[in-house]
């Protein structure tokens, strides 16, 4: 499958992959600064906005795609960051193909199953009546009973886009991604993967918890782990300078313990 992706700066490689939901847009603050140090190409994952829609929605496939593009654009080995869903697939990546990269982060998310948790977000955005939707603002309205934080909507609905004919439509496989979420919220799988690995955590996000530490010490025994005070899910757009800084200095340090 060829992904699309968008490509800036000079360097070592560095690719970003985004969360559920999400498009490499999500990331173009972090990706242009990061483009002062690095090569940086973002992408987006199957599914998702600009690239190929498919039934398969699973971790090997997703991370089979990353595989091709670094193939393809000849960057291994390379950085990698990923983020939720993304976090999984560089993970999964590491598991497998571990001469592809050469440093890992993952932001708010461990190497384990998680619990079904997105059925409003499903069930809001699959009652939107695209056929009938004239504005960005009325899917909003239609949204806000279903999902009443206003930064969760603005994000969900950034994959709305109007067709050629003017209709409105999903830049992301919203059907599959419910049909497949089991898969998304999977273990990554794979041998342990030596390689320096930071876990940067949201202090306030639920998704990295205490009982996360034996798989993570397990699956990535050089792993550092930092935590972003005051941040949810989304650090590196709640802090972005403070996430830019653990990054950099973790991207650009030579020993084990960058900190």
């Amino acid at each position: 499958m060829q992904l699309h992706y968008q490509r800036s700066g000079s360097g070592v490689p560095l690719l970003i992959l985004h969360g559920l939901f999400g498009t490499l847009e999500n990331w173009g603050g972090i990706s242009k600064t990061l483009s002062e140090r690095f090569d940086v190409i973002s992408i987006d994952l199957r599914n998702h906005g600009r690239s190929p829609h498919s039934e398969t929605m699973d971790y090997p496939a997703m991370a089979q795609d990353i595989a091709e593009l670094i193939d393809t654009l000849g960057v291994a080995p390379c950085y990698m960051l990923g983020h939720s869903m993304g976090g999984k697939v560089a993970m999964e990546l590491a598991l497998n193909q571990p001469q592809l990269i050469s440093k890992l982060i993952v932001a708010d998310i461990a190497p384990v199953a998680y619990p079904h948790h997105h059925e409003q977000v499903f069930s809001g955005l699959s009652k939107i009546d695209l056929s009938s939707l004239s504005s960005r603002n009325e899917a909003d309205e239609q949204l806000k009973h279903m999902i009443p934080e206003a930064s969760t909507r603005a994000f969900l609905l950034k994959n709305l886009y109007r067709t050629p004919t003017k209709q409105f439509a999903w830049r992301m496989n919203l059907s599959v991604l419910e049909q497949e979420y089991a898969n998304i919220s999977a273990t990554p799988k794979g041998s342990p993967y030596q390689g320096p690995t930071l876990f940067i955590k949201g202090a306030l996000s639920q998704y990295i918890q205490r009982e996360h530490q034996q798989a993570i010490e397990t699956l990535f025994p050089n792993y550092q782990f930092k935590i972003i005070e005051g941040t949810g899910h989304w650090p590196h757009a709640e802090k972005p300078a403070l996430f830019l800084k653990l990054v950099e200095r973790f991207l650009l340090s030579e020993g084990k313990d960058y900190a």
